[in-house]
Formats: structure tokens, C-alpha cells, sequence
């Protein structure tokens, strides 16, 4: 479902002031298509915030070189992130992603705007510039830029390209396409080093990382026959291992490298007792009408939850659903 930008571009003429944000616990999608927008919309002579509920996780700091992702409450006010002509949501549809800057969002008067490439959706007063067969939110942000006829600078199309390879699976997931490539291809055109990427996405994790990932993987479990795989982690992993809540980001997808396995999912305790769940699949096998019956949402493919701890409880409700794809 193409999208229509027209409305978007009469909405940037009548208005100069922006503020950016996107879901908690950003991935390289939303602060890439975040950072690419800033810089597409400051090429319009507007002025443009990105405030967050969520910091940048460390190892996607290299997407935001000049520090512009800013955390509501650290570092931005309520009444800071509420001073703007409009608010631009990227990658998420959903109040409850938003957590603390949704509230801000609801009590202002600004114009709305939603560009996002996920299924689940909510009504937040916006315009909605959806695509859900879109890769990544990145590739709406790029066609933007096409739509306006704008430049991509070696920042912009850096954060872009990140964005599309790291939801694409760096293009193993059946959501690349020939247009996917296409536009990867544009990108490399613009001088996209797609080597530096990698090498900064996967190639410069801690110590601390590898044990925990040690850790979770050898408590790795097969379920269904062998068609399920799934471990968790909890508060005391970080402890012990030395490491944090944003270096379990892609481990899910290790249960998809498991012979004969055709879903996998992850439980992680979080320091309010929640548990977030992590749904992977392949092939048929929808995992987002299991996180939608838990507030979540996402793709058929990839999905996500929050549940009430402990994680006994969540595993106890998880686990069943994800099994009961194979009855």
C-alpha cells in the first residue's frame, strides 16, 4: 500500500516547528528513521527536536553522531517537548510505546503525525502514513525524501540504510524484495558504506555481551516437537554478567538458527517486574495475534509484548500460545 505524501507535504509548508520521537527502547529502525527525518526536514529550513522516552542504546550511538536523540525527563521537560507546530511519531502506533512523551503528545494542541510500517495500530489523533508492507519505517522515511526531492547526505542515508537492514534480518527476512535492493542500491549510490554499518551494528559488542549471551543461549529450550525454541533472562544475568537490558537486543532470532526450528521467543524480566516478550517465526506462523492478546503488537514474524511478572507467570501464558501455532 503505497503511501500518499501530499497531505505530510502541505502539512511541513504550513508549519516550521517539529518534534521527533519514536517508541520505547528504540531499535536502529527508529532512531535511524528518526535521525534520516531530522536531516531531511532541516534540508526544508525547519527546525526539528527529537525527544525519546528511551536513551540511545550505546551501540547505536554511532546513528546519532551529534547527539541530537534527547530523553524526555534527563535531559528535555515536559514543557520542552511540548513546544512545537507538530509531533511526528516513527515506528510505533501505539500509546503505551510512547510511555512518557505519549503523555505529553495527549495534552498538546500540535498536529500529529504517525509514519510507521507495523499492523498494530491505535487511534492517536494523527495522520497516519502507513504501509505495513513496508520493511521498515526507514524505507517511508527514504521514499519521503524521493516524494520531496530531497538529499541524501552520507548521515541520512547511513541511519536509513541501518534501519532497513537491521528489520530486514541484513535482507534474510521474507520481508526484502526487489524493491527493497532497489533502494538499498540508491543508498549505496549516495555512498552508504554498507561494511561500516555491520562492523558498527555487529561487529563491536562487550565482553560483558558475549557472556550473557553465552548465558541465555545454554539455557536455550526446544519445545513442539522441535519446532519451538526459547529461553529468558533475568535481572540477575545483568548482574552477574556485567551487562544491560539493551545487549538482548536480536538474541531472540539465535532460536531461529536451530535446526528443524520454526519459532522462537524470549522472555526478559525488567526492573519493574514486567516481562518483556520477544516472538520470532518463519514460514506461516503468525506471533502477532499472540502479542496482540497481550497489549503488544507488531508483525507476523516479529512481535512483542509486556506482561505482568514474575516470569513464571509470563512463561506460563507464553509458552502454551506459542505452542498451541503447531496444534
Amino acid at each position: 500500500m503505497k503511501i500518499d505524501w501530499a497531505p505530510l507535504r502541505e502539512i511541513v509548508a504550513n508549519h516550521q516547528r517539529f518534534v521527533l520521537t519514536t517508541h520505547v527502547r528504540p531499535d536502529a529502525d527508529a532512531i535511524g528513521s528518526e535521525v534520516a527525518m531530522a536531516g531531511l526536514l532541516e534540508q526544508l529550513g525547519k527546525e526539528v527536536r527529537i525527544v525519546n522516552a528511551s536513551p540511545v542504546p550505546p551501540r547505536l550511538a554511532f546513528l546519532d553522531p551529534n547527539h541530537r536523540c534527547l530523553q524526555l525527563g534527563p535531559q528535555v521537560t515536559d514543557a520542552v517537548a511540548s513546544d512545537t507546530d507538530v509531533h511526528m511519531i516513527l515506528d510505533t502506533s501505539a500509546w503505551s510505546q510512547l510511555a512518557d512523551v505519549g503523555r505529553v503528545f495527549k495534552k498538546t494542541q500540535a498536529k500529529k503525525v504517525v509514519i510507521d510500517h507495523h499492523v498494530f495500530a491505535e487511534d492517536l489523533g494523527a495522520l497516519n502514513l502507513k504501509d505495513t508492507d513496508a520493511e521498515a519505517t526507514g524505507t517511508l522515511v527514504f521514499q519521503f525524501a524521493r516524494a520531496m526531492n530531497l538529499e541524501i547526505t552520507p548521515e541520512i542515508g547511513t541511519a536509513m540504510f541501518a534501519a532497513i537492514a537491521t528489520d530486514t534480518g541484513w535482507f534474510r527476512f521474507p520481508s526484502t524484495n526487489r524493491e527493497t535492493m532497489t533502494t538499498i542500491a540508491a543508498l549505496i549510490d549516495a555512498g552508504i558504506r554498507p561494511d561500516v554499518v555491520y562492523r558498527q551494528l555487529y561487529e563491536q559488542f562487550t565482553m560483558a555481551r558475549i557472556k550473557l549471551v553465552g548465558r541465555v543461549l545454554s539455557r536455550m529450550m526446544l519445545d513442539a516437537d522441535g519446532r519451538l525454541a526459547w529461553t529468558y533472562v533475568t535481572l540477575v544475568d545483568y548482574r552477574e554478567t556485567g551487562a544491560e537490558p539493551p545487549d538482548t537486543e536480536d538474541l531472540v532470532n539465535e532460536g531461529l538458527t536451530v535446526g528443524g526450528v520454526e519459532a522462537a521467543f524470549i522472555l526478559i524480566e525488567q526492573s519493574n517486574g514486567n516481562i518483556k516478550a520477544s516472538l520470532r517465526s518463519r514460514s506461516h506462523l503468525d506471533v502477532s495475534c499472540i502479542a496482540g492478546k497481550y497489549g503488544g503488537g507488531g508483525h507476523k514474524q516479529a512481535a512483542g509484548a509486556i506482561l505482568p511478572g514474575p516470569l513464571a507467570e509470563a512463561q506460563a501464558k507464553i509458552l502454551p500460545a506459542m505452542k498451541a501455532l503447531f496444534a
